[in-house]
């Protein structure tokens, strides 16, 4: 059990304490405060946009240009959210990179068959760690080192089958599981109570197992997956 709780709660967001330090020291007119503060949630913005941004695109965009289009926006928009700090700042920071994500798709896929609302992938081109961690977790957390082949295997099933779901449930599954989000996290960005939040990962959960044993994938764990 403990293999499942370690893969869900390591965010790709930096260390909230040392935000906190940072933000209000940027509320003091501290420069450097601002550019420590960005530069440290570079690597997570990063990751985001690897993870979201569809892999067609990627072949036309330079990740590290989408990433510098985010940190220049938020540094113009930071005066503001330190006047008004209604939600945590990498989910303010997050906000802006979807934003910049959707229009870069926009801008590079033009009248593409899927709706606004699929415009984003919700899975890498290629099993990457988050695939294999979700993988153990529904079939066997304490699969071995030895089986990593096996792992990585069901990986690409797992990121397939999730590509196949409905909005609602691949969005709250990439959520949880590729930016490790929290409950908490989640319920604030998507507007829900706590309850719903928990009641809709689960939901999304029981349909990802269905899917893949009915595309004959291995037999997974029955158990609930904590939040």
């Amino acid at each position: 059990m403990k293999a499942r709780v370690a893969g869900m709660t390591n965010s790709i967001w930096p260390n909230d304490e040392k935000t906190v330090t940072l933000l209000d020291a940027a509320r003091q007119g501290d420069s450097d405060a601002v550019n420590r503060l960005l530069q440290r949630h570079r690597a997570a913005v990063r990751r985001l946009v690897q993870v979201r941004l569809d892999h067609k695109v990627r072949r036309r965009v330079d990740i590290s240009d989408v990433v510098q289009e985010v940190m220049v926006e938020a540094s113009g928009r930071l005066d503001a959210y330190l006047a008004d700090s209604t939600i945590a700042f990498h989910l303010w920071l997050r906000q802006i990179t979807w934003d910049r994500i959707i229009d870069t798709y926009r801008r590079h896929r033009g009248s593409a068959k899927r709706s606004v609302d699929r415009e984003q992938p919700m899975a890498p081109a290629n099993p990457d760690q988050s695939s294999v961690d979700l993988a153990a977790q529904l079939h066997d957390p304490e699969m071995t080192p030895a089986a990593a082949a096996t792992q990585r295997e069901i990986a690409g099933q797992v990121e397939q089958a999730i590509e196949q779901m409905n909005d609602q449930d691949r969005e709250i599954l990439i959520m949880r599981h590729y930016e490790h989000l929290s409950n908490q996290e989640i319920s604030q960005t998507l507007n829900l109570s706590a309850p719903a939040t928990s009641m809709r990962y689960l939901r999304a959960i029981r349909r990802l197992r269905q899917a893949l044993q009915e595309d004959g994938g291995p037999d997974f764990d029955d158990s609930e997956m904590p939040m």
